[in-house]
């Protein structure tokens, strides 16, 4: 704007303002001072002078840009006292699109489109600058009309200081978070060292000389609900002979004490003398008592010697030994069982059911684990162990019910008895007694009817014993016998024994 047309505008203005109603409406915000300079009052501004108007905007926004209708940048002012910046001159005459990062483009885009179908102006938007991909930095813009020829006039304030402080409030949060994690992972570590240590154990303050925590084996100690324990005096779970008014100073001295025995005292509730080691420590600005317990006259316990040769046997027996769960799932085996399964190593068959290393599978894991859980043990059980590459071995199985502890378990003993098996098969000499009762039989029967009677009596024995064993499941004791379930009915019906399994 040229400066004798301003002086000519502002003539205008005040020839205008001194004539008609209109114009004195129109001048009314304004004053007049003793100069006769006029200054606004109300929404009315006066004219700006060209060379003073460059120098309010720039100072009035960190970035100015003026843009034609179709983006092209006609001017682009800097705050001077904005030392961020470097110069952008070089931006006149660009398109604004240029300088804008590609996320950017839709709003501008938006901006312009607004403007040549006339609807009103979005009032801000925030847009990211990029100069040659060689910095960035985010500006929010506000947009004004300047003139009819649809230029505008963008005023931006500079974000970096917003974007940076929000960065440090993204940063202090996750420091946040991190430090909560961290806590709670030393947290749940001192829970699960404070529950599984035996020794008793109590959190007290100093100032107080009341308990703030303490594990299980010291509210059993002390006769005390470890949920009522928190809160409790020290003076109270102590008998007032033993703990006297000034026992907070006497475990502060033998807590600094070097080389302290302990106090003696005797608690109050379960009446047991122990006696107690104290040590100091500050935590969060306040000393705190760790108060260690030990029963008076104990001493060190001596190692479990049972323990330690029945572990010794279990690595060391010639027996396979195996553990299993009620199901029969197997938790532990011993080296003996791998070799008898050929199996290389423990893992291999942990979790695994015992039944898989049978040869009569479930059926022979069910009878013994029947038998044992109705009886607390089976003596002797014959079966086979199958290998894992389908060879067998003759075993003679023991099996008890460990049912008396927090976790129950089944103990199966394996002997191989493939030797005895085989000593058997080469013709074994039946006793004095079975010989005596056959030679009694000589003379009164003939021999085809003393074998056939003999035969009939070991057969029914051993019928009465299968189905004995499976508690009268007729097809297990089938599948024992070596018989088919026909043939089984058969010889049930033939001795009589269907009547008595249904009495």
């Amino acid at each position: 704007m040229r400066s004798d047309d301003f002086h000519a505008r502002r003539r205008t203005q005040r020839d205008n303002g001194l004539t008609g109603k209109e114009s004195a409406s129109q001048a009314e915000p304004a004053r007049v001072t003793s100069r006769g300079v006029k200054y606004w009052s109300g929404g009315t501004i006066p004219l700006i002078a060209p060379d003073l108007l460059g120098g309010i905007i720039a100072s009035a926004a960190d970035v100015s840009l003026v843009i034609s209708d179709v983006g092209e940048i006609l001017s682009v002012l800097v705050n001077p006292v904005h030392d961020s910046f470097e110069k952008l001159s070089h931006w006149e005459g660009r398109d604004i699109r240029e300088v804008l990062t590609r996320e950017s483009h839709a709003k501008i885009d938006r901006i312009l489109e607004s403007l040549g179908t006339g609807d009103e102006l979005s009032p801000a938007i925030e847009v990211n600058h990029a100069d040659n991909g060689t910095w960035e930095f985010p500006v929010r813009y506000t947009f004004h009309h300047i003139g009819p020829d649809g230029a505008l006039l963008m005023l931006g304030r500079d974000l970096r200081p917003v974007a940076e402080m929000q960065q440090q409030l993204v940063r202090a949060q996750l420091a946040l978070e991190r430090d909560y994690e961290a806590h709670r992972e030393f947290d749940t570590r001192y829970r699960v060292l404070l529950e599984t240590t035996r020794e008793p154990l109590v959190f007290a303050s100093v100032s107080t000389g009341r308990v703030s925590d303490a594990n299980g084996a010291a509210a059993t100690q002390l006769g005390v609900k470890r949920d009522d324990l928190a809160g409790q005096s020290l003076a109270d779970l102590f008998d007032t002979d033993s703990a006297a008014p000034d026992l907070i100073d006497r475990l502060s001295t033998e807590a600094m004490a070097e080389g302290g025995s302990g106090l003696a005292l005797v608690t109050a509730r379960t009446r047991q003398p122990v006696i107690v080691h104290p040590s100091l420590f500050r935590a969060g600005g306040s000393r705190m008592f760790l108060l260690r317990f030990e029963r008076m006259g104990t001493e060190e316990p001596a190692p479990d010697e049972l323990a330690e040769n029945l572990a010794a046997l279990y690595h060391q027996g010639p027996e396979a030994i195996v553990f299993t769960d009620r199901e029969g799932l197997i938790r532990s085996a011993n080296e003996e069982f791998l070799t008898l399964a050929d199996v290389a190593l423990p893992g291999l068959v942990k979790g695994k059911s015992l039944g898989d290393f049978l040869m009569r599978g479930a059926v022979d894991l069910k009878v013994m684990i029947d038998n044992a859980a109705r009886t607390g043990q089976m003596r002797l059980y014959t079966t086979k162990v199958q290998s894992s590459f389908g060879s067998q071995v003759a075993v003679e199985v023991s099996t008890t019910w460990l049912n008396d502890r927090t976790h129950p378990c089944m103990v199966f003993v394996l002997r191989d008895a493939s030797r005895a098996e085989a000593l058997r098969k080469s013709g074994v000499a039946m006793s004095e007694a079975g010989v005596k009762s056959v030679m009694e039989l000589v003379g009164s029967a003939s021999l085809k009817d003393i074998v056939a009677e003999t035969t009939d009596v070991v057969e029914k024995m051993c019928i009465e014993t299968a189905v004995e064993l499976t508690r009268n499941n007729r097809v297990a004791a089938a599948e024992m016998l070596g018989l088919s379930r026909q043939s089984l009915y058969v010889k049930l019906r033939k001795y009589g024994l269907i009547a008595r399994d249904a009495d």
